[in-house]
């Protein structure tokens, strides 16, 4: 095919990929040393792939490295973003963010240039209007009784932060953003006692004692001010959008799981498969109506980047069937229809990632790009799907020199947002 011109920069993606050999019986796949993989686009052309293990400690002195005058930690393995001109690499749980060259090298953790007081979050999510990150971070193990809504300046500067009581150390994942609001997702996964004495280094688990709830905390508050709503019993991941409606309710949509680490705790999948939903939180009563959008499991919803936090048409996620990833969903949020793309036997995706097009004024005028896994043939590729009609072929195809290993999350980082002179040079 014939990559669109207009993308110039670069796809990243991170994941674990564990650089020991692992113990199967007590692996937890979300622990995995990061490794951020890139392909750069240019001119209708992919320059370079790479992948670059994300270092920490552990990953150089396996290598035979030396930190120099680095500063290193853990080596973050679930989210890679471009903001405030850099590339930073991103977990939650209490890891600062490790900064990335163009070219993918390890330059150090980097506290937001020494503004942030804990962790951070693998999640934050970006205000479209003002270029502010906003994240709710948590900071195993050392806060027990509290998680933090941070705020990070366009300039990569932290300007705000607010402590939240909290009832236990509770894993919160991701966040959503509104006009108005931060919603925070305080649900039953905490840290078990039963599996800190088995020495796992996972330690979170379902805990039925737990009462799950979901808070609007305003922009402007502080923790007092947060409305505090009830829900389901349940676990969310990811959402894919929030916004408030014409009433001034809070309308968010999830992917939502029943239990969560209840009974197997090697992965999310093993206890039950999310389904999207959405939640409508009525702030004045409290109140939040649940209903499902689409009963087939599925992950790593997303939307477009511009509307994060407003009201939206279009959502992406990725099918959770047959062991993998094995197609891509389009769903029209409005009419309650949806496009399914099945990626053809053996075949998985990871997030399906939307690109507005330049000058598009369709909300699904884009592109949506992702690395996809062919199992019979133990190869990768890059691919690039018009947005507006999954029944197309793809538009490109860019085959990779070696397998890319399932992960977790990414970026598209134009050079807008990140520029080549910032790093070695972009065609090797």
């Amino acid at each position: 095919g014939q990559i669109p011109e207009p993308l110039r920069g670069l796809y990243l993606r991170n994941g674990p990929n564990p650089i020991h050999a692992v113990d199967a019986s007590s692996y937890h796949w979300f622990i995995g040393d990061g490794m951020v993989h890139g392909v750069r686009l240019d001119s209708g052309r992919a320059d370079w792939y790479r992948n670059r293990w994300v270092r920490s400690r552990g990953i150089i002195e396996a290598l035979g490295e030396s930190a120099g005058e680095r500063e290193l930690g853990g080596g973050p393995n679930t989210h890679v973003i471009g903001h405030a001109g850099t590339t930073w690499a991103l977990v939650e749980s209490g890891t600062p963010p490790v900064e990335l060259t163009y070219g993918l090298e390890t330059v150090g953790q980097n506290s937001f240039f020494g503004t942030l007081p804990d962790g951070f979050s693998a999640h934050p999510k970006l205000d479209p209007d003002t270029g502010d990150l906003h994240a709710v971070c948590y900071h195993w193990p050392d806060a027990w009784d509290h998680v933090q809504y941070v705020v990070v300046s366009a300039a990569g500067r932290v300007t705000k932060t607010v402590d939240i009581p909290v009832p236990g150390m509770v894993m919160i994942h991701d966040m959503s953003l509104t006009e108005n609001y931060a919603v925070i997702y305080d649900l039953p996964v905490t840290v078990s006692p039963w599996l800190l004495a088995q020495g796992r280094s996972f330690p979170f688990a379902w805990n039925d004692d737990y009462a799950p709830r979901v808070g609007l905390l305003p922009r402007d508050g502080e923790a007092n001010d947060i409305i505090w709503c009830e829900v389901g019993q349940c676990y969310v991941y990811h959402p894919m959008n929030a916004y408030e409606d014409t009433e001034g309710r809070v309308v968010v949509d999830v992917c939502r799981y029943e239990r969560m680490f209840q009974q197997d705790s090697h992965g999310p999948f093993g206890d039950t498969l999310a389904t999207l939903d959405r939640w409508t939180i009525d702030p004045k009563t409290r109140r939040v109506s649940e209903e499902r959008v689409d009963e087939r499991p599925q992950e790593f919803p997303r939307c477009h980047p511009a509307l994060n936090s407003k009201p939206y048409r279009y959502g992406y996620t990725v099918s959770l069937a047959d062991g993998g990833f094995t197609s891509i969903f389009k769903h029209d949020m409005k009419t309650g229809t949806n496009q399914q793309l099945d990626l053809g036997a053996g075949r998985h995706a990871g997030e399906p990632l939307f690109i507005p097009r330049e000058g598009a004024t369709a909300e699904d005028d884009g592109y949506l790009v992702t690395f996809v896994y062919d199992q019979g043939a133990n190869k990768s590729e890059l691919i690039i799907l018009a947005a507006n009609d999954l029944a197309e072929a793809p538009l490109a195809r860019v085959h990779l020199p070696v397998r890319v290993p399932y992960g977790f999350h990414g970026s598209w980082v134009s050079d807008s947002e990140v520029s080549p002179a910032s790093g070695p040079i972009a065609r090797v």
